[in-house]
């Protein structure tokens, strides 16, 4: 209840814990992961070793967020360790899940008709809005409130988080190709389009001079107070989205540049200009080399 303190000491040692909700879609998709990549191997199709690293990693930034203490000090106490838990898992865990998949390992799940049909929401146009209206809902307070008091719509938060993470970075990895006018300039204003919307949101929190989800309405813990408890929620979705922005733009200007020097190099070859740009685009160009 707001205005009351909470029972326990908030802890970063606590048990993890293993909610049923949280922690079996976690496993039913590693597994369906490691399945597929074994297989691939046993038919010479290895999946490269850093695409399953990032897979791994993507899987283990999900369980720190879900099973950790990270899940109930955010849940109970702090608008910040829940906001790191939200970074977690809208957007850290997924650009490593998608950079962790291909089209081999998702030839099988493509190959059923109503999923296959689901690409379009990997459309650039069509995840972005989509990403950003996921982030903006669930930061209304009444959703925000709800989840936080029914375990299932909480589960389900987490689900629209990670899932429309997923999309929103599909169209710049392209583990499936994307649409041949989302070229790597493109890219670049795709993602500052992102941070913009992720900025404005954080912003309110930072500037916000009250506190207004009213779980967080209470005592002092840590010496923090609630306002600054979303003050520090704000800097968290900041810093956390600057960090990702730089390392994303630095990668799409590297590469930008390095598909500049391959299409000036091929055309000087005589290569049909055309079949040059689509080749470089979807990083086919080596089978025009000659």
């Amino acid at each position: 209840m707001p205005g009351t303190s909470l029972v326990g000491s908030p802890s970063l040692f606590s048990p993890w814990t293993l909610e049923p909700l949280q922690v079996v879609p976690t496993v039913i998709v590693a597994f369906l992961y490691l399945r597929r990549t074994r297989t691939l191997a046993h038919e010479g199709r290895p999946v490269s070793r850093w695409r399953q690293s990032a897979f791994w990693t993507g899987i283990a930034l999900v369980v720190l967020a879900l099973n950790s203490p990270i899940d109930e000090l955010g849940e109970q106490h702090f608008f910040f360790l829940h906001m790191t838990q939200h970074v977690l898992l809208g957007d850290l865990a997924p650009v490593c899940f998608v950079l962790g998949l291909n089209g081999q390992i998702l030839r099988p799940v493509l190959a059923i008709r109503p999923v296959d049909r689901l690409r379009v929401l990997a459309h650039p146009l069509v995840a972005l809005p989509l990403w950003a209206f996921d982030l903006y809902v669930w930061h209304v307070p009444y959703l925000y409130d709800a989840a936080l008091h029914h375990d299932s719509v909480h589960a389900f938060e987490h689900f629209c988080f990670f899932t429309c993470g997923c999309l929103m970075w599909e169209p710049v990895v392209e583990t499936l190709p994307a649409p041949a006018w989302f070229g790597t300039g493109i890219k670049l204003g795709y993602i500052a389009v992102v941070r913009l919307i992720e900025t404005i949101l954080g912003n309110v929190f930072i500037w916000s001079s009250s506190a207004f989800y009213s779980v967080y309405q209470h005592p002092p813990e840590w010496g923090i107070t609630p306002v600054h408890d979303l003050n520090l929620g704000g800097i968290v979705m900041m810093g956390e989205g600057s960090i990702v922005t730089l390392a994303t733009l630095v990668w799409l200007f590297l590469r930008l540049a390095q598909e500049g020097e391959l299409r000036q190099s091929l055309l000087e070859q005589g290569l049909d200009p055309r079949q040059v740009q689509r080749a470089v685009r979807y990083g086919r160009a080596h089978d025009l080399k000659v």
